[in-house]
């Protein structure tokens, strides 16, 4: 009986991993400055992000995704709705792919994933310098757009290992 609870709970912990893994990595907004590794950064929140909702948009709730982008701002200290609006329009670019997509292909996932990281850095760079008026770096932006578009392979791999494990789960 006790094998069946934890496998139970097993299950269920699997089952929320990516929203878990949404809220570290907005509570522990890590940065590379201390290995004094100058201009490297990448979003990993918009590798996953963009991942969960297209291939398993169930997995995060736009609710979440919402408050994850409003606890983002607290920790970074920028206007509140910034983040929350760059997650959604992430969301909202992915669940057009998603629908319009035949046939998955990791290659146009990418390459969408890109168009769509460089409409969203825009966005928060005219909000920021023009509205709110604050100094953007705009190296930093390029940076962190091309380090999260070489990334992402890697982190599709850990994330479809994820999603097996967890339809895997599932069906047990």
């Amino acid at each position: 009986m006790s094998s069946l609870n934890e496998s139970t709970f097993f299950r269920v912990l699997l089952s929320y991993l990516p929203l878990i893994i949404l809220f570290v990595s907005v509570f522990n907004e890590f940065d590379f400055n201390y290995l004094n590794i100058e201009n490297f950064s990448f979003n990993f929140v918009y590798i996953l992000i963009f991942y969960w909702t297209l291939r398993n948009p169930d997995s995060l709730g736009y609710f979440s995704i919402f408050l994850a982008g409003i606890i983002n701002d607290v920790v970074l200290g920028i206007p509140i709705g910034i983040s929350s609006l760059s997650y959604l329009i992430l969301c909202a670019v992915t669940a057009y792919v998603r629908n319009i997509t035949l046939s998955p292909n990791f290659v146009k996932d990418w390459f969408s994933f890109l168009f769509t990281m460089v409409l969203i850095n825009s966005i928060q760079v005219i909000i920021l310098d023009l509205i709110f008026i604050i100094e953007i770096n705009y190296l930093r932006y390029l940076v962190n757009t091309g380090f999260t578009f070489l990334f992402y392979p890697l982190f599709f791999l850990a994330f479809n290992f994820l999603s097996q494990l967890i339809l895997q789960k599932k069906n047990d």
